[in-house]
């Protein structure tokens, strides 16, 4: 991955309007996003969720509805139209960027009747701890379609085609995780509270045949009707890790071509993503959390974070190949369940970290390229309106640096708390190199080899606008502003 320069965006974020504009908005944006130098676009859910038009997508209810039928009150989803959603993949191959497709696998939601079966109520927080005894309880676990009135898939899901869900009709106001009769929860997930296969809604039983079956075939069939060359897993702590090598291998040979996978496993817990890499026998790369909890901290503690650890316990470092690196993301955005937030300051500084050197896959969150509004209520239940500045003229900045001069041997001057920097030599087909400097104090600078003698460099942040020139062995002086980032390539 040395010389691979591939950059992703997440085309999406939590509030994205719930207009049904935004695969027209990809269609438009797709020829201008790889003149920047953007490879490929991570999309999100793209099937019916149980909120039909305002569903972000990870409220599953059919998995075959990309838009195209009256469900759950609306035909378009969040994003649009089956049509809309095939024209903007289109559009984006035809300017030469892979399209991701997110899947989630963990649960289903908005089911259209009830049932009743037995079931043993368990403590949420201790997923090992039963809390009653084996009894009839009513939920909602069967998903009949009448939408779609089996196209596509004849099979209506059934209680049976899950092992646990978090209501019972007849007792609402118990707090529980109801285990069905005969099930178990998977052993081969996240142990945070014991077990963490239960997340939400109805939980699928990943080792139900049927289930199998039907999610194998989905697969076929989303390849065939869309041409994706990827996915983004959703949730993969909470469900078998084996099952996800399994269905990717299933697919690709169906497809007789290797499709992108990246797993977002949520956790700081080194030993936990660990054990999903050896599950899935390290062909599914995984987002960088710990170096996204990194940036999150260096944002907030200021010139008191020691800028020598930026990479301490992360992916990246461990598994370079194998890291999706990221800023930001739609769960830990403002107001969002997992929020996690990288103050703006900073923000520059950490797409630097991913975009300029070498190891693992920069991914770009849009709303940091184009910025976001939006109003929600926080965890206090207080509504809280939230404006997030588009950084979309450095990235740009960042990204053409990568794609020009951002290859070739990298040297680290990682030796002083507040300020940091790198250089790339570059190579036979992209010379000069390019030499970057960033600092979390005062104006910082760095004696840095980039293997250019006499050679005039600038900064492309136009932050500094006094030249470096190298001496003859191919060393500069290389500065930054304080708090700032600077990047330096030939002139």
């Amino acid at each position: 991955m040395s010389e691979f320069n591939g950059v992703m965006m997440q085309y999406f974020h939590w509030y994205t309007a719930a207009d049904g504009s935004l695969w027209n908005q990809l269609a438009g944006h797709a020829g201008s996003l790889a003149e920047a130098g953007v490879t490929s676009v991570w999309l999100p859910p793209a099937y019916k969720g149980a909120a039909g038009g305002y569903d972000a997508g990870y409220g599953v209810y059919d998995l075959f509805d990309l838009g195209e039928f009256d469900q759950k009150g609306s035909v378009r989803t969040k994003y649009g139209t089956r049509e809309e959603y095939l024209h903007a993949i289109a559009r984006a191959h035809e300017a030469g960027i892979q399209v991701y497709a997110d899947i989630v696998f963990n649960h289903k939601l908005g089911a259209d009747h009830e049932e009743e079966f037995r079931a043993t109520p368990f403590d949420p927080q201790n997923r090992n701890q039963p809390t009653g005894e084996l009894q009839t309880i009513k939920a909602w676990t069967h998903f009949s379609f009448p939408g779609r009135k089996g196209r596509y898939s004849e099979l209506e899901w059934h209680w049976w085609h899950f092992n646990a869900a978090d209501h019972n009709v007849f007792d609402g106001d118990v707090d529980a995780i109801y285990l069905f009769e005969d099930k178990s929860f998977d052993d081969s997930v996240d142990l945070e509270k014991g077990n963490f296969d239960y997340l939400m809604g109805c939980n699928l039983d990943i080792n139900n045949p049927d289930v199998q079956k039907e999610l194998f075939y989905w697969g076929q069939w989303l390849l065939d009707t869309t041409g994706v060359d990827g996915f983004r897993f959703d949730a993969v702590k909470h469900v078998k890790s084996s099952f996800f090598l399994d269905w990717l291998n299933h697919v690709q040979a169906h497809a007789g071509r290797t499709l992108f996978a990246v797993g977002e496993y949520w956790s700081g817990e080194r030993e936990a993503l660990r054990h999903f890499i050896e599950a899935t026998s390290g062909n599914l790369m995984l987002f960088d959390v710990t170096l996204h909890y990194n940036f999150a901290a260096a944002s907030k503690q200021g010139n008191s974070y020691d800028l020598r650890t930026i990479f301490d316990g992360t992916l990246v470092a461990e598994h370079p190949t194998l890291a999706v690196t990221l800023v930001s993301n739609h769960d830990s955005q403002p107001l969002q369940s997992l929020e996690s937030v990288v103050e703006g300051w900073f923000k520059p500084l950490a797409y630097a970290l991913i975009l300029l050197r070498r190891d693992g896959y920069p991914c770009v969150f849009a709303a940091d390229y184009y910025g976001a509004h939006y109003t929600d209520r926080g965890t206090d239940g207080q509504q809280y309106e939230i404006w997030m500045d588009s950084h979309q003229w450095l990235i740009d900045k960042f990204l053409y640096a990568r794609r020009r001069y951002a290859y070739g041997e990298q040297y680290d001057y990682f030796d002083h708390a507040s300020c940091i920097g790198w250089t790339r030599l570059g190579n036979h087909q992209h010379a000069g190199g390019i030499a970057v400097v960033l600092s979390n104090g005062d104006n910082g600078s760095k004696q840095m080899e980039i293997g250019a003698p006499d050679t005039t460099y600038i900064d492309l942040t136009e932050h500094i606008a006094e030249p470096v020139v190298t001496n003859s062995d191919g060393w500069g002086e290389f500065r930054c502003n304080a708090g700032s980032v600077s990047v330096w390539v030939p002139r």
